[in-house]
Order: C-alpha cells, then sequence, then structure tokens
C-alpha cells in the first residue's frame, strides 16, 4: 500500500496532487473530515472497473456556484445529474478524496426494493396504513427510477429478484407473515420458498430453512456504475472536484463559504451526500444524527464449475440471510462469491485480520465446498444508519438553503437514485411528496437508548459493542 502515496492521477489532461495512502481506520465519529486525497480502498470493485473517468480536478482557487453538493458517490452525483437534466442547474460537486471514495465503492452491490431498516410492516406500526402504502409506491418509484438511470451504464446488471433466506427455521413464521403483508396489502409479489426448494433450485446454502422471493432485486458492480454517473454527470456540465474536503463552513446573508484546501467555494445552496463517511464537525445540523457502523466484505477467486455446482449456485440475484446481523452475498458475472456483514465497531479495529476471518468462517458454513478457496480481495467500510432506521431527504432550517438525504441503513444502491431525485427538487424549489422522510429531521436517539445519544457521544460504541453481542446472541442462540 506505501506505493500509493507517491502515485499521481491525471484529471481532465493535468496532474493532481499526489494521492495519499488508503487510511484504513478513518472513523466518522473521531475524525474532523475523511482526508484529502487519500487512494480508494482496496475493493472488487475498483480492482476491476478499469480506469477512473477524468474528473475536474481540486479546488484551486476561491469560486462562486449555484449548488455544491458535498459527497460524489451515488447520493451527490446522482444529485447533479438530475439538476442538470430537469431544472437546468449545474452543480458543483465536492469530494475529499477520489470520486465516489466512500458507500459508493464500498457497498455489496445489491439494488434492493428498500431503503431504511425497517419492513413494510413496520411502517404500518410506525406510520399507519395510509402512509405506508405511499411509501411502498415510494421505494417502488424509486427502484424505477434506478433502473431508468442505469440504462446506459455498464455495470453488469443482474436482475431477478431479491431471495430473503431463513438461516434458522424458527424465522421462517416470520417472513411467511411479512409475505402475506406484502402480497395482500401492497400487493407486491412475495412467494414463500421451503429449505428443499432454495436448495435445489437457487442456491445450496446449508443454513437454507427456506426463504421469501421478492420480485424486485438487481446486483450491479458498484464502480462501475459509480464511474458510469461520474461520466454522466460531466457530461451534463456538473463539475466534479476530488481532493477537496469542506473544512469549514460558515453561512453570512444567505450564502455559505465552504473553506477547501485550495479555495473557498461560495454557494447560493448546499446539499449534503456523506452517506457513512459524514463526520461530526461537518456542519452542526449534523452532529450525532447518524450512527456510522462498520460493514466487512470479501470476494474470493472465480469459481470452477465443480465448485459452482457443489453449491449448486443456480441463481445470481442478490440474497441476504435472516440475522440482524445480515449476510449480504452472491455469484458475481465472473464466477466469483462475494459475501459481507457486520464488522468492528470502531475505525481503529476495522484492520484486525479477525474481521475477515469471521467472515471467511462464516462462507464456509454456509458453502463447505469452499473451505478453504482463495480470497481475493477484502475491505470495509461505512454505512449511515438514522436513529429511527429510516432514511430523510430534508430542508432542516425553511431559512437557510442547505438541504441532505442521509440516513439509507445498507440500502443505498437503489435508493440513491431517488434520493439524488428528491434531493434535486428541494434545491430547484419543487415540493416532494408528503411522506415522513421528506418532513422530518434525521433524529436524535431517544431516552431510550441515552448511550448513544448526543450527551454520550463518547460511550456511543460501548453502547453498540452491547447490542452487536446481544444481536448475536438472537440470530444464533435464542
Amino acid at each position: 500500500m506505501e506505493a500509493i502515496a507517491e502515485k499521481r492521477i491525471i484529471t481532465s489532461g493535468r496532474a493532481s496532487a499526489p494521492l495519499q495512502a488508503y487510511d484504513p481506520a478513518y472513523d466518522p465519529l473521531v475524525a474532523t473530515t475523511p482526508g484529502q486525497g487519500r487512494e480508494y480502498a482496496p475493493t472488487y470493485w475498483i480492482g476491476t472497473a478499469g480506469e477512473p473517468p477524468a474528473d475536474d480536478g481540486p479546488i484551486t482557487q476561491d469560486i462562486d456556484v449555484d449548488v455544491a453538493i458535498i459527497g460524489s458517490g451515488f447520493t451527490g452525483l446522482t444529485t447533479a445529474i438530475f439538476l442538470a437534466e430537469k431544472y437546468g442547474i449545474k452543480a458543483t460537486v465536492l469530494e475529499a478524496n477520489r470520486v465516489s471514495w466512500g458507500c459508493s465503492t464500498r457497498n455489496g452491490g445489491q439494488a434492493q426494493c428498500a431503503s431504511g431498516r425497517l419492513k413494510r410492516s413496520q411502517w404500518i406500526q410506525r406510520y399507519g396504513l395510509d402512509t405506508a402504502l405511499r411509501m411502498h409506491e415510494e421505494i417502488c418509484d424509486g427502484m424505477q427510477t434506478f433502473k431508468d438511470l442505469i440504462k446506459d451504464i455498464d455495470c453488469e446488471p443482474q436482475p431477478g429478484g431479491h431471495l430473503y433466506i431463513a438461516h434458522r427455521p424458527k424465522v421462517m413464521p416470520v417472513l411467511e407473515k411479512e409475505a402475506k403483508i406484502l402480497r395482500d396489502v401492497f400487493k407486491y409479489d412475495a412467494r414463500i420458498l421451503d429449505a428443499d426448494t432454495v436448495k435445489r433450485e437457487y442456491v445450496d446454502d446449508k443454513e437454507a430453512a427456506g426463504a421469501m422471493h421478492e420480485p424486485e432485486g438487481i446486483g450491479i458492480h458498484a464502480g462501475k456504475l459509480a464511474f458510469g454517473y461520474l461520466k454522466k454527470a460531466r457530461a451534463l456540465g456538473a463539475k466534479v472536484h476530488p481532493s477537496s474536503p469542506v473544512i469549514g463552513w460558515e453561512t453570512r446573508d444567505g450564502v455559505h463559504y465552504l473553506k477547501t484546501p485550495g479555495g473557498i467555494v461560495r454557494a447560493r445552496a448546499v446539499g449534503v451526500a456523506t452517506g457513512g463517511y459524514t463526520s461530526n464537525g461537518l456542519h452542526p445540523e449534523l452532529k450525532n444524527r447518524l450512527l456510522p457502523i462498520l460493514s466487512n466484505s470479501i470476494v474470493t477467486r472465480p469459481l470452477t464449475k465443480s465448485e459452482i455446482d457443489a453449491c449448486n449456485f443456480r441463481t445470481t440475484q442478490v440474497i441476504t440471510d435472516t440475522r440482524i446481523l445480515r449476510h449480504y452475498y452472491r455469484l458475481l458475472p465472473d464466477g466469483r462469491v462475494q459475501i459481507g456483514s457486520r464488522s468492528a465497531i470502531t475505525g481503529s479495529d476495522a484492520p484486525q485480520d479477525k474481521y475477515k476471518q469471521f467472515l471467511i468462517r462464516d462462507l464456509h458454513r454456509k458453502f463447505p465446498a469452499l473451505e478453504g478457496i482463495q480470497i481475493d480481495y477484502s475491505w470495509w467500510g461505512w454505512v449511515d444508519v438514522s436513529h429511527d432506521m429510516m432514511p430523510r431527504i430534508f430542508q432542516p432550517d425553511p431559512k437557510q438553503t442547505i438541504y441532505y438525504a442521509l440516513g439509507y441503513g445498507g440500502n443505498g444502491v437503489m435508493y440513491s437514485a431517488q434520493a439524488g431525485r428528491r434531493l434535486a427538487e428541494n434545491i430547484a424549489g419543487v415540493r416532494t411528496p408528503e411522506l415522513p422522510i421528506f418532513r422530518s429531521r434525521l433524529p436524535f436517539p431517544n431516552v431510550r437508548e441515552m448511550v448513544e445519544s448526543e450527551y454520550f457521544a463518547p460511550f456511543r460504541r460501548f453502547g453498540q459493542w452491547w447490542l452487536y453481542r446481544w444481536y448475536n446472541m438472537k440470530d444464533e442462540v435464542l
């Protein structure tokens, strides 16, 4: 990795500043910024996406812009795309490190018909039936937005739906109840499969006690999608500036002064799209509004035909299991297996090899035929989870032109496209649908979650440590 520190890249025909080494221990609850000009994490997506497209280089002087977008991941780039296509607004996108350096090139590439961590039945409990039905329409509309957006991007789509595998027999009644609600209430064709059907017709996951199959779900190549968004945004006139972290933010007379190492960006409106890499110091409105959690991922070498047969991989659709600390996995187009799950608690612990070994153990538990297989890629990244498990696309203060789209809870591959569309609507002054995720702030934790509250921020990780142990007991023992 040390050689990366001396690497230079060419952006729009000129050399940028030297890239800094990939920082494996970045923690948004500790660090004030994600750094400047850091290299990509060593993910499968970056390793196989080809040469990154040209960008507009770092900010090198003070500039005036109509709209600044902070964060160049899926959300930031799609916001820029929609602003240009629908409203003729050419946004300026600011990125601390390389383009799409954070969540967008560290995920599992699973586009599911979901956003946030709550199930449809939980929407009914929280919001009532009418709002839950309109939320479902929003998410399905988001899936169509995503499909339309990627039609001309070669991101290796693997359609076919989502297979939600029960990792223990006791979970099947829960899946059956949810599937019935999806069919009867939401008119969404979820089907229940027994264990034999799953193992015979889909995949021989040795843990599978059955599954729920959802009709919507697409696997994509995250790196190629990010690069496709970058090319599309710039072709529409957006400017994308890497190595330009926002290290200071003042608002005076309706103008936002975003300080970067190379100059001040004076913007009339700002959209925040920093996902799991949102530092507490970016803006007071965002402090302690998210709980970033780590997710690990590994990718094997390409499987032989006999190994594929031994695992009975008869599907390439996206798969998750029913653990609270869930696994997400699939067979990739080049015959490799990708699998991910939750990881360390803190950034400083993330580089420990034991978390990779835990994931390898889990791979072997599901697919014993792959025991000892070579692991070609291993990485981890932060996921932005809101304290009520649902995202927000919102303008927190109507007197200030600051907007954000955050809190997808691990379901941002698909919904980031819709969030970018809704964030662009907000910025352009177009009213979004009357739904709670568009009409309320990212919440602070409630009193019952005081160990994770703004007043107990230093102890958040301690509370998370206990939660993970409780979740693991519920997943594997109780």
